[in-house]
């Protein structure tokens, strides 16, 4: 078992050379220069590689980046295998990152609060309290109410 200090080194190398070679090395034109590596996570036997990945366009460009990099395995497990020279080369797996979509929604969201903060602070622009501005007694004021009656 390798320590977790390892792991992230030969992550990082993976990142860094998987996204040298799609930019340069790889002539596929679905994976242009709109894919972006995002992060690489490593098993801890080192055998096994996640690749997290981001693209700039809509569904169709999705999916043809998908399929682009599921074509272009190979070549980059040979490029991270030259890379590295660790006795076994990790086998790759690309997923699509979910971060974007994510971010898209709490945006969404952020907006939806604000309308909604608008809405009320339109509402609330003409309100007036119930009862006085002031509803706390002051020591030393004195109250009408509780005036000498009994005299």
């Amino acid at each position: 078992m390798a320590d977790n200090a390892r792991a992230k080194r030969l992550a990082d190398l993976i990142r860094e050379v998987v996204a040298q070679k799609l930019l340069r090395g790889i002539k596929d034109p679905r994976l242009g220069s709109h894919v972006t590596i995002t992060d690489t996570r490593v098993t801890g036997d080192l055998r096994e590689a996640t690749v997290f990945y981001t693209v700039y366009g809509g569904d169709e460009e999705r999916a043809a980046a998908a399929a682009g990099l599921e074509s272009a395995k190979g070549v980059l497990r040979s490029a991270v295998g030259a890379a590295a020279g660790v006795k076994f080369t990790p086998t790759l797996t690309f997923v699509a990152d979910a971060l974007p979509d994510t971010a898209k929604t709490i945006d969404d969201l952020l907006d939806k609060a604000r309308q909604s903060d608008e809405k009320v602070r339109e509402v609330s622009a003409g309100a007036k309290y119930a009862g006085e501005a002031d509803p706390y007694r002051k020591p030393g004021a004195e109250d009408e109410t509780d005036g000498d009656t009994a005299e």
